[in-house]
């Protein structure tokens, strides 16, 4: 079952207490740590990620089974991991970019160390 887990907002102003993720080359925060479960994204020039994830405000998912949820979908970016405790992937779902995220057994946003 999809559990509603934030609303990633495109800037280019860094933003406190940012975590790096490497394989993407972005900067997120954390939308536990934000009243409305915005989570902002600050790409670095270079970063690989292009096209509607980098261009686009994306809505996301926790999800039980990343594999399972985008079987028929269209890919985007991933799945890969971002951190140590979280797999993502993001789809092309009418027009609209969706992230879904597994996170390990137990484990959430606010408990992985960057």
């Amino acid at each position: 079952m999809r559990e509603f887990h934030h609303v990633g907002v495109i800037t280019d102003d860094p933003q406190p207490e940012e975590i790096y993720v490497s394989e993407t080359k972005v900067f997120v925060t954390n939308p536990n740590e934000h009243p409305y479960k915005i989570e902002y994204l600050r790409f670095e020039p270079d970063s690989p990620v292009t096209g509607p994830v980098r261009n686009q405000p994306h809505i996301a998912f926790k999800v039980p089974d990343l594999e399972k949820e985008i079987e028929g979908m269209e890919i985007l970016l991933g799945p890969f991991q971002a951190m140590e405790n979280l797999k993502v992937v993001f789809v092309l779902i009418d027009g609209a970019v969706y992230e879904f995220m597994e996170f390990s057994e137990g484990t959430e946003f606010g408990e992985i160390d960057s």
